[in-house]
């Protein structure tokens, strides 16, 4: 793939349309339009930070391991083990909160059609559908991923212009700018509105994951070591833009608040287009959504099968000989597809008996996915002698916005391992730091059992190739 393309798949991932409006309730109910909105500054802000940092040095190390390879180069095997068993789980986690999402939408959109009353049992058979759908467009190579990519940019920039111009110009009246910006609610149950504020801010971070896409397939994308660097900044930018744009105009929009949260469809802004436009118009903006979400799911995995693929050709995962596998025709890795794909349905399973699962699992992909951004960024600062850097560098910013980096994620992900609701029970506990701790301990547990003898530094470029084909082309 070219630069455009590289761009594409991170664009495709990040998808306002996805975690913009899969959490556009829960942000309804955590904080309200104050914190949605500033939120969204704020975390896009902070966000656009550490994508350059990394940037930085991706253009170093553009290879499919992506971040554990950075953290291998600059800090040794033991930070690689850790890094990626976090990308690992961070990027399983982000294809279970965006499948899932979209599975919502699907709900929303047959309640519409066919009065079908969405539950969780018929959300995780639409949910298993999804995956595998994107598991077969996935094993058919990564030209067909490209070219999704590529439309997946403009429909999404497309579909945010539109949905907001006919919310902007429908009759009726409109919220005003001090509800929009300034508008605070509390359905937490928690009194703190601080920590409910904090908590509001999971929408913004998990809509901004995903971006280091752009590193996992840079070994299928030409002049890698400036296309990847620009297609992760270019690609948080433009998100931080439509996302701003289409959560003011849904805000705006908003004729009855508590009737929108409370809706049978299950989908606020699915609410909000009935209201404003019809169930008509409502019907056809839902499906725009629900293609954007696919969009970004199927692209999601095709980014975390590199890393599955990536880690297990380094001798990372139990099964690797299989994992790495790759066809002989498309030279892509079927079998790591079909992993990721399976793990995510395992993670979102809870969502059958917990009405909070499905915040969890999107609280996974952050505190998964985030420290696994910020140790590079961390390694180059901590050992500055080791990096030498590459054509896309940030210069004399380096040093002040990595540390910026590093003290932003350690605070985020402490934030996203908190209860989210109260009171706490077995329903509403968010297992989200539960689950960072178990792969953190199978992380140890491998390293002790398994890495320490059979991980080996990972090869590069045509180097790979040549070990991947010569060991596990099927």
């Amino acid at each position: 793939m070219g630069g455009f393309g590289n761009f594409a798949v991170s664009f495709s991932v990040i998808c306002v349309l996805a975690g913009g409006l899969t959490l556009f309730g829960y942000g309804m109910n955590t904080g309200g339009p104050a914190v949605m909105l500033w939120g969204w500054v704020g975390i896009g802000a902070m966000t656009l930070i550490l994508g350059l940092c990394l940037a930085e040095v991706t253009s170093v190390y553009p290879t499919s391991g992506g971040l554990y390879y950075m953290a291998h180069r600059l800090g040794g095997p033991r930070w690689a083990w850790v890094t990626g068993w976090l990308n690992l789980l961070g990027l399983l986690g982000a294809i279970a909160g965006i499948d899932y999402g979209c599975a919502l939408f699907v709900g929303a959109f047959a309640n519409l059609q066919w009065g079908l009353v969405p539950t969780p049992e018929t959300t995780m058979l639409i949910f298993a559908g999804i995956l595998l759908l994107h598991g077969t467009l996935n094993s058919l190579g990564i030209k067909l991923v490209t070219v999704l990519n590529s439309i997946s940019v403009w429909w999404q920039l497309g579909g945010v212009a539109l949905i907001v111009g006919l919310l902007a110009f429908a009759p009726g009246e409109r919220q005003s700018a001090d509800f929009v910006f300034t508008h605070f609610n509390n359905g937490t149950g928690f009194d703190n509105p601080v920590y409910v504020a904090a908590l509001g801010c999971l929408l913004a971070a998990y809509t901004f994951c995903g971006y280091d896409a752009s590193s996992h397939l840079s070994e299928e994308t030409r002049d890698a070591q400036m296309a990847a660097p620009k297609g992760i900044v270019r690609a948080i930018a433009w998100s931080w833009a439509a996302g701003f744009v289409l959560l003011a105009g849904l805000l705006f929009a908003i004729e009855d608040y508590a009737g929108t949260l409370g809706t049978s469809t299950g989908v606020p802004p699915a609410q909000i287009f009935i209201d404003v436009l019809g169930t008509g118009v409502a019907k056809g903006l839902l499906l725009i959504v629900i293609v954007a979400q696919l969009f970004c799911g199927n692209a999601e995995t095709a980014a975390a099968s590199r890393m599955v693929y990536a880690f297990s050709r380094d001798g990372a995962l139990w099964g690797s000989t299989t994992w790495r596998r790759v066809t002989s025709r498309t030279k892509t890795p079927v079998y790591a597809v079909w992993l990721s794909v399976g793990v995510a349905l395992f993670l979102a399973a809870p969502s059958l008996y917990s009405p909070t699962a499905y915040a969890a699992v999107t609280a996974i992909n952050v505190i998964g996915i985030t420290p696994a951004y910020v140790i590079p960024v961390y390694l180059r600062r901590r050992y500055p002698e080791k990096f030498t850097p590459g054509p896309w560098s940030l210069g004399r910013w380096s040093k002040p916005l990595g540390w910026i980096s590093v003290v932003y994620v350690v605070v985020l992900t402490v934030v996203f391992c908190l209860p989210q609701a109260s009171p706490i029970t077995t329903q509403s506990f968010n297992y989200a730091g539960v689950a960072l701790a178990v792969v953190l301990f199978i992380a140890w547990l491998t390293w002790v059992t398994k890495g320490r003898r059979s991980y080996k530094i990972p090869p590069l470029g045509s180097d790979a190739e040549t070990v991947a084909l010569s060991e596990g082309v099927v």
